[in-house]
C-alpha cells in the first residue's frame, strides 16, 4: 500500500477515535482561516506570569485545503488592546505528534522555551504554531514553505480571536522564527499582504532559513544531519498528492519511511541516519526528476518581496544550513525593494547562534513594535 494512502487511513481512524485530551480535532467545515476551533487553558511551567492556552485553529495547506492546526497562545497577565502579538515559528521538532511544541510547553521541557520567554517577559503575547500535521491527525508536511507560512500567520489570527485574552483585533504584531521557523517566517513575510492583509504586522525576523532545499540537500546528504534531508523528502512527498516516492524506495528506504514518520529531532539527527545518502534509500536520483525538482523549487524563498521590514540573520559557522542561501535571499528581497536588515554573523554553529542572537533579535523586533522604522542595509 502506498505510504500516503496508509497514512491517510491511519489519520481517519485516529480522527474517529481520539477525543480532545490533547490538541487534535477535525477542522470545522465552515471555519475561516485563523478561527479558533478549540481551546484548553493549561498551566505551562515557567510561564507563571501569563495565561496559556493550547488551541486548535483553522488554516490552509500548501495545496489550498482547509486544515486543523494546533498551537499555544501565551498572554501575560494584564494584556490589553495595546499588547502586541508575536507569531512564533519554531525550529525543527520532528514529524510525530509527540514532538509538538505545544505538548512540550505544557510539559515544561520545550527546547525553545527560553527563546519564547524573551518575548513574553517583555509583555508581548506569543502565539506558537505546531505546523501542519504535528499534534493533529495527518502527516507533518515538513519543509513545505507555503503551509508553514500560512499556519504561522493563522496562529496570530487565532490569538487575536481567542476569547478572554484582552487582545485587540488590530494589535501590532511581528513574526519571528529560526531554522525551520526561519523558513516559516520568511514565507509568512511573503504571503502576509495577500493571505492575511488585515494583520498589523510591523516586522519579520528570519533566522537561518532553509530558503533553497536543493542547496540544503546537497550540503547535508551523507553528513551528520542527513536525517533532516530524508525528513524533508518525506515532508514534500506528504505535501503533494501528485508526488509519491514509494515506487522509488528500495527495501532500506521502505523501512526508513515506516520509521521516520514519528521521529523527533533527536532521532532525525542520530546515528540512525547520520552518514547516509539519499541514494541509500532510493533506486534513482529522485530530487533531480522533473516533478520533484519543480516541487522543491516551489519552496524557495525570494520570489516575492515582503512589504514590512525584515531582519535576516545567519552565521558564517552554520554547519547545517549554508549561509550563502541567506546571501542570495537578501539579494532577491533587496532587488524587489524590500526593507531588509541583513546580519551575517560570526556567532558559531547553527544552534549556538539561535541562543546567542536571541536577545539582540528580540531587541530589534521590540524597536519595530515601538514604531521605529529601520533603514535596512540593502
Amino acid at each position: 500500500m502506498p505510504v500516503r494512502r496508509l497514512l491517510t487511513l491511519l489519520s481517519c481512524a485516529l480522527l474517529a477515535l481520539v477525543a480532545f485530551s490533547g490538541p487534535a480535532v477535525a477542522a470545522a467545515p465552515r471555519a475561516a482561516a485563523g478561527d479558533v476551533i478549540s481551546a484548553r487553558k493549561i498551566s505551562a511551567p515557567g510561564f507563571f506570569y501569563a495565561n496559556t492556552w493550547i488551541i486548535t485553529y483553522r488554516s490552509t495547506s500548501t495545496t489550498g485545503q482547509p486544515i486543523t492546526v494546533s498551537g499555544t497562545v501565551i498572554v501575560p497577565f494584564g494584556a490589553n488592546a495595546n499588547t502586541p502579538v508575536i507569531g512564533y515559528a519554531p525550529g525543527t521538532h520532528g514529524l510525530g505528534d509527540q514532538c509538538a511544541p505545544s505538548r512540550h510547553l505544557e510539559a515544561g521541557d520545550e527546547t525553545e522555551g527560553l527563546l519564547i520567554h524573551q518575548y513574553a517577559i517583555r509583555g508581548y503575547a506569543v502565539a506558537v504554531t505546531d505546523y501542519e500535521g504535528i499534534g493533529t491527525p495527518g502527516p507533518h508536511t515538513y519543509m513545505a514553505g507555503r503551509s508553514a507560512g500560512q499556519t504561522t500567520l493563522d496562529v496570530v489570527r487565532a490569538a487575536l480571536r481567542l476569547p478572554g485574552t484582552g487582545l485587540s483585533s488590530n494589535a501590532k504584531a511581528a513574526v519571528v522564527g529560526y531554522s525551520q521557523g526561519g523558513q516559516a517566517a520568511g514565507w509568512a513575510a511573503q504571503l502576509a499582504p495577500t493571505y492575511a492583509p488585515e494583520l498589523n504586522i510591523k516586522a519579520f525576523a528570519v533566522g537561518a532559513p532553509p530558503s533553497d532545499l536543493k542547496v540544503v540537500a546537497d550540503a547535508d546528504d551523507g553528513g551528520p544531519n542527513a536525517g533532516l534531508v530524508f525528513a524533508a523528502g518525506y515532508g514534500i512527498d506528504m505535501t503533494y498528492p501528485d508526488l509519491d516516492m514509494t515506487p522509488y524506495l528500495n527495501a532500506t528506504g521502505r523501512a526508513a519511511v515506516a520509521d521516520i514518520a514519528d521521529d523527533c529531532t533527536d532521532e532525525l539527527q542520530s546515528d540512525k541516519y547520520a552518514g547516509h545518502h539519499l541514494s541509500d534509500y532510493l533506486t534513482e536520483d529522485l530530487l533531480n526528476r522533473p516533478e520533484w525538482a519543480a516541487k522543491l523549487n516551489e519552496q524557495k524563498l525570494g520570489g516575492t518581496t515582503p512589504r514590512a521590514p525584515v531582519l535576516l540573520y545567519h552565521s558564517n559557522g552554520d554547519e547545517i544550513l549554508p549561509t550563502r542561501m541567506s546571501v542570495d535571499l537578501r539579494a532577491a528581497w533587496c532587488a524587489g525593494g524590500g526593507n531588509v536588515t541583513f546580519w551575517r554573523t560570526d556567532t558559531g554553529t547553527h544552534f549556538v547562534t539561535a541562543a546567542l542572537m536571541s536577545p539582540t533579535v528580540t531587541g530589534w523586533v521590540a524597536d519595530r513594535l515601538s514604531g521605529s522604522v529601520p533603514t535596512g542595509n540593502c
